[in-house]
């Protein structure tokens, strides 16, 4: 049995919000890259480890519906068989955007897993030649699964939560 009324009208279902989303600018907050091999040199085969801290920031600004959301970076090289340093890149890449009809509650996920998500490919552009520029490899940083940070950090602060409860 079909759920169409006798008349043949759809019956009326609550609409969705719908959500925009737009960015406003995409910046370079802070940065700094430094070339310790060439600075110190290092000895013997000089093949790289590198290790990538991520962390995220979204604030509310001033005008109705915009956020600025900063992607933190804080990349190291150092050589696989002693540990010696190559180069330290630390970068802060903002995004601001403007963003409608997202329910409150889903405000702070959206901010922190899709607008990463969007300026992610510039900030890797930006990583990549300025490694290369610095005289290394162009870096080209795997795609960072932004979903699984914030679950992480989730399950981090309930953790915290639940050992300062004890």
């Amino acid at each position: 049995m079909s759920d169409i009324p006798e008349n043949g009208t759809q019956p009326q279902t609550p609409e969705a919000p719908k959500v925009t989303s737009r960015v406003l600018a995409q910046y370079i907050r802070d940065m700094s890259f430094e070339n310790i091999l060439a600075q110190k040199g290092v000895s013997g085969d000089a093949q790289p480890e590198i290790q990538v801290q991520v962390n995220l920031d979204a604030r509310k600004r001033q005008a109705d519906h915009q956020y600025e959301v900063i992607t933190k970076l804080n990349i190291t090289s150092k050589t696989k068989d002693k540990g010696e340093p190559l180069f330290v890149m630390e970068i802060e890449y903002a995004g601001v955007f403007h963003v409608e009809g997202v329910p409150e509650e889903q405000v702070h996920p959206y901010l922190l897993i899709e607008c990463p998500r969007i300026t992610f490919p510039f900030l890797r552009r930006i990583v990549s030649d300025v490694s290369r520029d610095g005289g290394f490899p162009p870096l080209n940083l795997e795609t960072i699964d932004f979903m699984a940070l914030y679950r992480g950090e989730l399950a981090r602060r309930a953790e915290a939560e639940k050992a300062k409860a004890n």
